[in-house]
């Protein structure tokens, strides 16, 4: 089905989205019907609010904190760490082109990942997507510090909700333990400012229509909204802020693991408030050596080829942002 990028919103209820209580989730009768809950809603509709999810609102807060303070500061000091391609670092507005749209996204990035203690010196030895994170220095040296910990704790929270999801799915509750060991863990801080004139004019998007590349992404996003989903019969529905919650959704490699089992949905951002917008994402990804079979799950054959997830996600990338046309890989 053809995807009209920009045709406006739905102001329809968000049944469709629940909110899923993870209240209960450590005992054994609340996790079997916490289980059960998010699998039927990440197959029908791919979306949901998470609460009672652990994440203290000081952490929050914290992290949202230094991502606004790092985005304010001046491009000649975010460029000390410009974004290379191994998605590391700060990406400026230009650069991310989503498929499918007419013009390039209108958003400042910063991007980082899992840090492995024993990772190979050399870049060529090391699996796609692994590679040292470049955190500023000097006087946005208080950006790790900042989002660390939120990141750490979302990190954790995703393996408990893809414990769950694999139980639900007849999958032993520790499926995916071993592949989120040193998992990639991908993060980033994205920043939209309103839409220009000119913005409006080109049809321009906070984030152009696509689906999320990887297995489960959870977000904590600002309470000025523009987050918008495509729902089942193709209209777009208002996924506003929910005081306390972060948004859960699956992704293109979980939807491809679990054979169409569960759904990546569709979703842009469109910020139409005359004010910044902030959003942490965090793509709850697996090792990059991480076969991605549907047979894990229950397919009795595979229409398509096991790929690693760090293969899948780097081949996205390059589809995706523009730096990646350099033949730097700095």
């Amino acid at each position: 089905m053809d995807i009209d990028h920009y045709a406006p919103a739905q102001k329809t209820d968000f049944d469709e989205i629940p909110i899923i209580s993870l209240s209960g989730l450590d005992t054994e009768e609340g996790f079997e019907r916490i289980a059960h809950v998010l699998v039927e809603t990440a197959h029908r509709v791919g979306f949901f609010y998470l609460s009672d999810h652990g994440i203290s609102t000081d952490v929050m807060d914290q992290a949202f904190a230094a991502s606004r303070r790092f985005f304010d500061l001046p491009t000649n000091v975010k460029g000390q760490v410009t974004v290379n391609t191994h998605q590391r670092g700060w990406m400026q507005s230009g650069l991310a082109k989503l498929e499918g749209a007419a013009t390039h996204d209108a958003k400042e990035v910063f991007f980082w990942g899992w840090e492995e203690a024993n990772m190979p010196s050399d870049p060529d030895k090391r699996p796609p997507m692994v590679h040292p994170n470049q955190w500023p220095k000097n006087e946005a040296a208080f950006l790790k510090e900042g989002i660390w910990p939120y990141y750490q704790q979302v990190i954790s929270l995703g393996r408990r909700v893809l414990s769950a999801l694999a139980h639900g799915l007849g999958q032993s509750k520790t499926f995916f333990d071993q592949a989120y060991e040193t998992p990639l863990g991908r993060g980033q801080l994205v920043y939209y400012p309103p839409m220009s004139v000119q913005d409006i004019a080109q049809k321009r998007l906070g984030a152009a229509a696509h689906t999320d590349f990887g297995v489960l992404t959870i977000l904590m996003q600002d309470m000025q909204g523009g987050l918008q989903v495509r729902n089942p019969t193709g209209d777009w529905i208002e996924a506003p802020p929910v005081q306390g919650t972060l948004v859960c959704n699956i992704g293109d490699l979980l939807e491809r693991w679990t054979g169409g089992r569960l759904t990546s949905t569709v979703h842009r951002v469109i910020n139409r408030n005359p004010t910044n917008r902030y959003s942490i994402p965090v793509f709850c990804d697996p090792a990059s050596e991480t076969p991605i079979d549907p047979r894990d799950f229950g397919a009795s054959d595979t229409a398509e080829d096991v790929i690693s997830a760090g293969q899948y996600i780097m081949g996205r990338n390059t589809k995706n942002f523009r730096h990646y046309k350099s033949n730097s890989a700095t």
